[in-house]
C-alpha cells in the first residue's frame, strides 16, 4: 500500500532546473513555477542497501508522472545495490549497471558510444577494482596506458578520444555519488595531455608527395578542386555516383545520406531537408533524429546534383516509393554505414587518390564553399553546426586566404583609381631606401 503525502507517493516529489535570478542557484522543489503541473519533472528518494550493507539514501528524477517515479521507487526498493551486485560491487558492476539504466534514455548513438568506451577501455583497465576503492591514481594509471596506445592506423588515441573516455566515466560514476554510493567522483582530479583539434588540411602538391614516398597522411585531409573532380570522374559509372556527389557537394553526414527520403528531396526548387539519420547499434539499423536541433536544416542544391540525384531516382539502388529511401539495397535493405565507409575506401584505392575518410568530403565541402566566397553563417547552416564560432574555428586556414584575397582585391580597387599608383609606391621606396641606407 502507498503512503500518501501532499496527494502523491511518498518519497515522490516534483523539481525542476529553474534558478533564482539573484543568487544564481536553483530553485529546485522550491520554484515557483511548480504550481504549473506541466512544469518540471519527478524525482523519487528510497532507502536501500550498498554493496558493503550500509543504508543509503538514493535520488533519481527526470519521469514524466508520479507513477512513474513510483514504479522506478518500488524497483529500486526491491532489489537494493547488495542484491543486485553481490557482497562487493566493482567497478565493471556498475558501469553495466549504469549502461543498463540508461538505455532508452539517451540517444542510442550516444548510448553506443558509452558502451563501446567501457567494453573497449574502462572495463578491461578498471573493472575488477572495488567501486568504493576506486582512486584516482588508479584511474589516472588507466589513461596513461591508453595514451600509449595506437588504433587501427598505427597512430596515438587522440586527445579528444581520451576525453570522451573520460567524459564517459565520469557520468557513470556521478551518478554513484548522487545516489552516495561514493563520497566523491575520482575522475574530477584526473589529468590528461591536452590537445588541439585537428582542422582540414588540403592534399597540396608536396603532400601527395610524403603521402607516396613514404606513406604520411594528414589526421584531416581534403582534396583540391582537381582532386575532387578526378574523383566524381572516376565513380560516374558507380551504382551510387549521386550519393557520392551529393556528399561532396552538400556535406550531409553518412548517417543523414542513408536517412534521406525522396519525401525530403524537391528537385524542382532544387532542395532537400535533412531530418533524420541511419545509425546501427549493436548490428540494428536505427532511424533517428539528427543530433541536434540545427541539424535539421534545408540545404539549396546546384543543377549538377540534383541532376545526379534525378538520375539515381531511376536506378535500381533507390527506393520507387515516395516515402522510400534515396539510397539502398536494389531489394530495398538498407545499406549500412560501416559498408558504405568500406566502399569509400576501396574505390579511392582503385583511383589511386590521396587518402580521406569518407567523413571528410564533408569537410572538403565546407572548405569548397568558403573558397567560392560563401558566407561562414551558410556554411554553417548546411553542415548543421550549432555554433558559429566552431564553422569559423573549423575552417580558418580557408577564412585566412580569403581574408588575404579580400585585402589584396580592395587594394587594386584602390590602386586602380589612382592617378599614378606606380611611380607613387615607386618614390616611397626609394625614399625610404635613401633614408636606411644613408
Amino acid at each position: 500500500m502507498i503512503d500518501k503525502v501532499g496527494g502523491q507517493p511518498d518519497g515522490v516529489y516534483r523539481r525542476c532546473g529553474c534558478k533564482d535570478p539573484a543568487t544564481g542557484r536553483r530553485w529546485g522543489s522550491r520554484c515557483p513555477r511548480l504550481a504549473d503541473p506541466d512544469h518540471g519533472t519527478w524525482y523519487f528518494a528510497v532507502q536501500a542497501t550498498d554493496p558493503r550493507g550500509h543504508r543509503i539514501r538514493l535520488r533519481r528524477g527526470g519521469y514524466d508522472s508520479p507513477a512513474a517515479a513510483q514504479a522506478a521507487r518500488n524497483a529500486v526498493a526491491d532489489h537494493d545495490l547488495h542484491e543486485r551486485f553481490g557482497e562487493v560491487a566493482t567497478v565493471r558492476d556498475w558501469l553495466y549497471s549504469w549502461l543498463a539504466d540508461i538505455e532508452g534514455t539517451v540517444r542510442p548513438t550516444t548510448w553506443q558510444a558509452y558502451r563501446s568506451h567501457v567494453v573497449e577501455y574502462l572495463s578491461p583497465g578498471i573493472g575488477r577494482i572495488p567501486l568504493q576503492e576506486l582512486t584516482t591514481g588508479e584511474i589516472q594509471h588507466l589513461f596513461d596506458g591508453l595514451g600509449k596506445r595506437v588504433n587501427r592506423y598505427a597512430d596515438p588515441l587522440a586527445p579528444a578520444t581520451l576525453q570522451r573516455i573520460r567524459a564517459t566515466l565520469r557520468r557513470s560514476l556521478n551518478i554513484a555519488v548522487r545516489e552516495q554510493v561514493l563520497r566523491w567522483n575520482p575522475v574530477l582530479g584526473l589529468v590528461l595531455p591536452g590537445g588541439r583539434r585537428s582542422r582540414p588540411t588540403v592534399w597540396s602538391r608536396n603532400r601527395v608527395d610524403a603521402w607516396r614516398l613514404d606513406g604520411w597522411r594528414p589526421v584531416v585531409g581534403v582534396w583540391t578542386v582537381d582532386q575532387l573532380a578526378g574523383f566524381l570522374d572516376g565513380v560516374e559509372d558507380d551504382p551510387l555516383y549521386g550519393l557520392w556527389h551529393l556528399a561532396a557537394l552538400t556535406g550531409l553526414r553518412r548517417g543523414e545520406l542513408l536517412g534521406l527520403k525522396w519525401i525530403d528531396v524537391d528537385l524542382d526548387s532544387r532542395e532537400l531537408t535533412v531530418c533524420r539519420q541511419r545509425t546501427e547499434i549493436t548490428g540494428q539499423i536505427i532511424d533517428s533524429l539528427p543530433k541536434t536541433d540545427a541539424g535539421v536544416r534545408t540545404i539549396a542544391l546546384d543543377r549538377d546534383t540534383s541532376q545526379a540525384l534525378e538520375c539515381h531516382r531511376l536506378s535500381d539502388w533507390s527506393s520507387p516509393a515516395a516515402d522510400g529511401f534515396v539510397f539502398c539495397w536494389p531489394d530495398g535493405r538498407p545499406l549500412r554505414p560501416d559498408w558504405l565507409t568500406h566502399r569509400f575506401a576501396e574505390l579511392l584505392k582503385q583511383l589511386k587518390l590521396p587518402p580521406i575518410r569518407l567523413h571528410d568530403l564533408r569537410h572538403g565541402a565546407a572548405t569548397l564553399a568558403l573558397s567560392a566566397g560563401a558566407d561562414v553563417r551558410v556554411v554553417q547552416e548546411m553542415l548543421g553546426h550549432t555554433n558559429y564560432a566552431f564553422t569559423a574555428d573549423t575552417y580558418v586556414s580557408v577564412l585566412s586566404a580569403q581574408s588575404r584575397a579580400a585585402v589584396d582585391g580592395a587594394a587594386e580597387a584602390v590602386r586602380a583609381k589612382r592617378a599614378r599608383p606606380h611611380r607613387a609606391i615607386t618614390n616611397t621606396v626609394h625614399d625610404r631606401g635613401g633614408r636606411l641606407g644613408g
